[in-house]
């Protein structure tokens, strides 16, 4: 269970230390790789590459979702892994704008195509992975360290992203130590895959493939068929509760650093200094990793949905004040603020990779899942800094980001109301999974005594 959790979360990690050096390495690639005189137009451009990456998700999710539940999900998840961390890898080496022009930000667009693309596949993979190894009663506890796996890389990059300019020289810092950072994906990849390819299947796939040795597995237009007609209803829960996490997370991760940066003035009536906001985030993240697990645990005895819940409500309610109080630029009201919506997420992040497996059955389940996620996250989280970029600097108004949170809130709402909570109770078309000898014996004896 701890190889599997570890094999899990490294991809993760290395998907989220991509974002995290993007997102805080925003400035740079817009100086590095987009015409000069344009600084509204490249800020849009930084952001629009940071979009075409979900745009592709979908497709990857369509392509690498019914693989994983024909050919097995470890053989898939070792692709995926490697394919990110070669996209953010070739990344580093792109010349800038004054060397190749034009090229320089159509190559930037082909390697986070070649990230997305592979995401479409990872994300929705690594939570079908750790759901199926993990017990019943224990399921929210062991999927949370997949969120871990997400805070960790991002808090990974943006403190590599941070760090490495403030101890370089001025000259290396404009040329290359910014690209440090893209490079050490690489060998996080290598350290995925080498995980990955030593772990067996998982129990739940495995029982399927005893069903018949020559098992193929359903076929790739069969299955999508299948779940868009008979699980629709799940993919849109899905869906809903994929939008409010979300959201809160690419507001959280991506946007906030450069609201900050652009929006916010201290009580001197000077901007927020980079650096600043950018420890006061790092921070937080460190402590989320430390809150996911014990979240999870808390899951486990009193159900997901209460936690979601309380997460999407939190967003309707406390949307307008947080934003609010980021706007005062006192770095204390900042810090709350930031903390805050930290809390509203990790509600959703220590519940949800428990939550979203348990909508589909095993056969489909990889599929069924990448496909909703990625459909998704695409559509209305992934274009989150896109949208937040292009309202607030042309509308002058700084509540936007509020706006998108409440809407995001109440699409949660909507679906968390109906959802029946998974927690303790196995996957469907799965055996009881138990975690101790004790836990065997009671559950055949309470079958025993159902039996009459």
């Amino acid at each position: 269970m701890k190889r599997a959790v570890g094999a899990a979360a490294v991809g993760n990690i290395t998907e989220w230390f991509d974002f995290g050096v993007y997102a805080y390495l925003a400035t740079t690639i817009e100086e590095n790789f987009f015409p000069p005189d344009n600084q509204t137009l490249a800020q849009i451009g930084v952001f629009a590459g940071f979009a075409v990456s979900f745009l592709v998700r979908p497709l990857g999710g369509l392509f690498f979702g019914p693989l994983g539940d024909r050919i097995g999900r470890t053989k898939v998840l070792s692709i995926t892994v490697i394919m990110m961390a070669i996209g953010t890898f070739l990344l580093g080496f792109i010349p800038p704008y004054s060397a190749i022009g034009i090229w320089a930000p159509i190559l930037l667009v082909l390697c986070r195509v070649i990230q997305g693309f592979s995401t479409g596949g990872e994300y929705a993979g690594a939570m079908t992975f750790i759901a199926e190894y993990s017990p019943d009663k224990r399921r929210g506890f062991f999927g949370s360290f997949l969120e871990c796996g997400t805070f960790i890389g991002y808090a990974l990059g943006a403190t590599v992203a941070t760090v490495i300019p403030l101890i370089s020289s001025p000259e290396f810092a404009s040329t290359w130590a910014w690209r440090i950072p893209f490079f050490i994906a690489l060998p996080l990849g290598i350290v995925g895959v080498y995980l990955r390819v030593k772990l067996e299947e998982t129990p739940a796939f495995q029982t399927l493939l005893d069903e018949s040795e020559s098992r193929e597995g359903t076929e790739v237009k069969q299955a999508i068929k299948m779940m868009f007609v008979n699980y629709w209803p799940a993919m849109l829960t899905a869906g809903g509760i994929v939008v409010a996490w979300n959201i809160t997370n690419y507001m959280l991760t991506s946007y906030m650093p450069t609201f900050l940066e652009k929006n916010v003035t201290d009580t001197g009536g000077k901007a927020i200094d980079t650096t600043t906001s950018e420890v006061l985030q790092i921070v937080i993240l460190w402590v989320a990793v430390l809150v996911i697990p014990l979240l999870g645990n808390v899951s486990d005895k009193v159900g997901r949905k209460p936690l979601m819940m309380t997460g999407a409500i939190g967003l309707v309610v406390l949307a307008f004040p947080m934003i609010y109080v980021l706007t005062l630029g006192s770095v204390p009201l900042v810090a709350v603020g930031l903390a805050v919506m930290a809390i509203l997420l990790i509600l959703f992040s220590a519940t949800s990779p428990s939550t979203l497996p348990a909508l589909f059955p095993t056969e489909i389940r990889y599929g069924g899942l990448s496909i909703s996620f990625n459909i998704f996250v695409s559509a209305f989280a992934g274009t989150t800094s896109l949208i937040m970029t292009a309202l607030v600097p042309t509308t002058g108004w700084a509540y936007w980001p509020a706006v998108y949170l409440i809407f995001g809130g109440l699409v949660g709402l909507a679906v968390l109301v109906k959802l029946k909570d998974p927690a303790g109770k196995p996957l469907p078309g799965s055996n009881p999974a138990v975690s101790t000898p004790e836990e065997a014996r009671e559950l055949v004896r309470t079958g025993a005594d159902a039996r009459g």
